[in-house]
Order: C-alpha cells, then structure tokens, then sequence
C-alpha cells in the first residue's frame, strides 16, 4: 500500500487544491477567519449531526426531515458507513448515500458525511463482515497482553487498503453523482480515532514499529516545528536530546505518554492516508474529530492519540491532507475546549455536542459563530431533542439564520464577540461580567438581573437562566445584540466626563434578509434609557445606537 499512496501523493498536490475545480466547496481565508465556501459564496452551516444509526434507514430518515427543518437547520452531519456500502469485496452499494443526498437536496439542506470506515470511537464496529470475518488477513490490535481487540491494527497495509479503496469509491460516487450540485460540501474521515483501553496497540507490528526508528517525516516535522510545540511534547523530546534516529522510548522517553505519541503518529498517518486517497480523486475539505478528555484520565482511559490539543503537531506531521481538526464538546467547559481548537489561522467548526438544554445549545452556537469564527455548529442527535429543546435550538437557529450576512461578513474582523459565562468541568458557572471596548464604547455584559431603580437596588439579584449571545459593530455608533439573558451596559471606554447615552433600541426580524423593525424599546424595557436587557427564555434581536453627550 505504501507505493500506491507513494504514487497518489504528487498528484495530489495539484488535484487537492479547490480552485482547480470550478465551484467546488472549498476553504478560503477571508478578512481574518477561515470560511466554507460553496457555489463561490461563503456557507455558515446551522447543522445537527445524526445519531450513529439514523442514517442506516432511509425510510426512518425520511421522518426526520421536517424536525430539521423546523430547527432551522441548513445542513446536516451524517454518517455514511463501510459495511453498507461495500458489503461484498469490491460491491459497492451506494444507495443509502443516494437516498442520504435526494432527501437533503428536497429539503434544501448540504451535507457533511462521516466516514464511517475504520474506527468509530475507536472501535472497528463499522467495517464490513468480511473484514471483521477474516482477522488473518485484517489483523486487529492486540493489548499488551496479547489479547486481540476489535480494532483494526493501524500497522497494517492490508487493513490501510481496503479502507483506502472504499473512500475512494466513495469520493469518486460523489463526484459522479454531486460534481456540479455540491449537497455535500465536507467529510470527516473516520470518526474519533484513538486506542482504548490501552494506550498503543501491542501487536507484533506495533511493536516492530514502537522499536524501530521514529519515521524521519514526523522528527523533521518537529524539528522544523520545534519552537512552536505542544509543551509536553517539546519536554519529552528535550528530555532525550532532542534526539532522531531512535526509537520511540529513546526519542521520547518511556511511558505512557510515549505510547500515546506513538498511537497518534500510526493512526494518524493512517487516516492520514485515507484522506490523501479520496482528496486525489475528490478534494472536498476533510476533517477529523477528537473524543475529548475528563480530568485526571490517563492514556488509554481516554482514546488515546486521537487529534487532542497535545498531540496537534504529530497529527499534523502524519496527516497533511486533513484540512483541520475538530472538538467533540460535551463536557461543560464548553469555552475552554472551543478555544483550544478554534486557532488564529486554522479552520473551526463543532461537529458535535450535546449533554446541555436546547437553549444552552443555542447560546453556545451564537458564542462559536461570532466569538470563535467557527463556520459551523452541530448538536448531537437533534432527531432526539425533547420538544422544549427542539424549539429552544430552533429559535436560536432562526437568529443566526436571520443574522448570517451580518455574522460572515464581520468574522475576523474584530468588530464582534460573543457573550458567554464561563463554565468549569465540575459545572460551576462564572456569572462575573464581560466587558468589552468598541472604539469610543465600552460594553459590558452582565448575566444576573439587575435589581430595581426604584427602590435604589446596589446588586444584581441572581438568576437561573440560560445566558448567551453576540455584538456586532456596523458603524461607528450602530450595534446588532442578539441572544439571551444578558442585561447590557454601555459607557465611555477611559476616564472622563463624557456618558454614553441609547439613542434608540429596536427589536425587529429579518425577512428575506431586509430588516423589518418592531416595537422602539426606550422605556421601561431598558429602565429608562439606562441598559439594554436580552429577555430571558428566549431569542431575540435588538438594533441599538448609541451616542455621547456631557
């Protein structure tokens, strides 16, 4: 398989660049933030990602539709697997990626497809039977004890061939059937590559591999790299002397952390190879996602060597053709995991995430959209949303819809944020106001209600609510809030004796992307002209201006 790829990758490099392909969805820097472009404009993607089995079916997908539709979904993120599509070697049967595409295209929606192939969550429990069937010949990785797992070995050609032939059937299928319509406009190769419960696989050619020299593509790598490392990565390395030419314990040192370098190297080059395959024939951007790690996991407890912050540079180094690497969030520190992975200069999108309110769901999406520049934002199994949440996501849906001109055109360019409180893994909630400078203003956001006026209240009383939204600058005096649960405060940015008073604060929609204005809020919804208040439980848009007087 080595030569084939060998013989792929030149090709590559002229095939896999999107302007070459008229219209072809592709990535493109645009005034500071990466976008998806399709059909040659930029493509924020309101999504859902599927639940595993739900795209198995294309009658039962055939119910979900109008759910999605009612969320105000533009795009869906949707398995597409190994063992349907090629259930006899070199049969392939695409009609569930058929089905998959007619049903988007009737309900006006794009797609990304996940590649189910190899791993999902680690696991091999989406290759077809004959390769599960047949262990001789698709060997799997064994724990140090011997036992063998149902995980495919990443150190074998064999296993790198059959699921190299199958993506790029799959990607040759969609440009015969999709070339010009472009439904689908990303794939995610694989689905949460990583090792459990161990940290590396210990079958004979792993360990091979773990004794012999580390592969001069990854030690060049950090070597041209090495002022930029991941910390623990650039420790282990200094550690040994920085030394190449060893193996992987005398390069970096024995143990665990070792071992994981060692799993994200051979499954990253293998998923790594993957990609290169299917881009050379189809150059559709290409992801791959990470399953996230609790506090205090060790290796192997987690998936260990999957595309985590630490391991970015050895994924990187094995899988150039992956476009970027995206979180899996469901843990409650939401922000801090976003942030590590939304980085100046690199593609971010949240392929999922769940485990919080529909509402919460929403708050979070406003916050990547305009905070993170993502391009795109997906809860996990929305098909599965209790009514409430539906409708709460939803909602908060229909505001981004309603501001994506205003949210693409301002991404990276410094004139918007998003507001969003804080939250630790252990689920405490930091409620301390943000602030933040917009030329000659200072905005500050506050997520406890303010008490009353009338009766000379000092503290903000607290509040239960889900708190969340976004700023955007239009001028110098002109200002788009949306979101919920914020109570706003505007003053001059330095010391003076200059205030900031609100000229006006409308609430209003956009239909048909024309702003249609509501009710003026000057009175006793903003306290007397004093802030500008978010409702609570709900979703909603105000127009504000600003101005200053003595």
């Amino acid at each position: 398989m080595i030569a084939v790829v060998l013989i792929l990758l030149p090709g590559l490099a002229l095939s896999a660049q999107a302007g070459d392909v008229p219209g072809l969805p592709h990535l493109a820097q645009r005034h500071g933030a990466t976008q998806l472009i399709v059909d040659g404009q930029p493509f924020l993607m309101r999504a859902g990602e599927l639940e595993n089995s739900s795209a198995s079916s294309l009658p039962y997908l055939e119910t979900l539709w109008p759910k999605f539709e009612a969320m105000h979904f533009n795009s869906l993120i949707a398995p597409v697997y190994w063992n349907l599509i090629e259930p006899q070697q070199g049969q392939f049967d695409f009609s569930t990626v058929d089905g998959l595409i007619e049903g988007a295209r009737a309900h006006d929606m794009r797609l990304v497809l996940l590649w189910f192939g190899s791993w999902k969550n680690s696991m091999s429990s989406y290759v077809p039977a004959w390769v599960k069937r047949d262990s001789r010949r698709y060997p799997r990785a064994r724990r140090s004890d011997g036992t063998p797992m149902e995980i495919l070995s990443a150190l074998d050609q064999a296993n790198l061939q059959a699921d190299s032939v199958a993506f790029v059937a799959l990607m040759k299928h969609l440009k015969q059937i999709d070339g010009e319509r472009h439904t689908v406009v990303m794939v995610q190769v694989e689905n949460e590559v990583g090792m459990i419960p161990e940290a590396r696989d210990h079958g004979p050619l792993a360990d091979a591999a773990f004794h012999a020299p580390v592969p001069t593509a990854l030690t060049d790598y950090l070597s041209k790299h090495k002022e930029i490392l991941a910390p623990g990565l650039k420790a282990a390395w200094r550690a040994q002397g920085f030394k190449t030419g060893a193996d992987w314990e005398d390069t970096f040192g024995a143990g665990e952390q070792t071992d994981e370098l060692f799993t994200a190297w051979t499954e990253g080059r293998y998923t790594g190879e993957v990609a290169a395959a299917g881009k050379a024939v189809y150059p559709l951007p290409l992801y791959v996602n990470a399953a996230l790690i609790r506090p205090g996991k060790r290796p192997g407890e987690y998936p260990s060597g999957g595309p985590l912050p630490h391991l970015f540079d050895v994924w990187r180094a094995a899988a150039p053709a992956v476009d970027f690497l995206a979180p899996d969030i469901y843990f409650p520190n939401f922000t801090e995991w976003a942030e590590k992975y939304a980085l100046p200069g690199k593609p971010f999108l949240i392929p999922e995430t769940g485990r919080v309110s529909g509402a919460q769901m929403g708050a979070n999406g406003l916050y990547a959209y305009a905070h993170l520049n993502a391009m795109g934002y997906s809860p996990y199994a929305p098909e599965f949303l209790s009514p409430d949440d539906a409708k709460a996501l939803g909602q908060a849906y229909d505001v981004v819809e309603q501001l994506t001109p205003l949210i693409l055109a301002h991404q990276g360019s410094g004139k918007m944020v998003g507001m969003l409180p804080r939250t630790q893994f252990d689920g405490s909630v930091d409620l301390s106001p943000q602030t933040f400078v917009f030329g000659d203003y200072k905005v500050t956001a506050s997520y406890r209600k303010p008490g009353s006026a009338s009766i000379g209240a000092k503290i903000d009383a607290d509040t239960s609510t889900t708190h969340g939204g976004l700023i955007i600058q239009t001028g110098p005096n002109d200002f788009w809030f949306a979101g919920t649960g914020i109570t706003v405060y505007f003053e001059p940015p330095g010391k003076g004796r200059s205030a900031v008073g609100i000229e006006s604060i409308r609430e209003g929609r956009f239909i048909n992307g024309q702003w249609v204005p509501g009710r003026e809020m000057n009175g006793d919804d903003t306290n007397q002209g004093r802030h500008l208040s978010l409702p609570d439980d709900e979703f909603s848009i105000r127009r504000v201006t600003l101005y200053h007087y003595d």
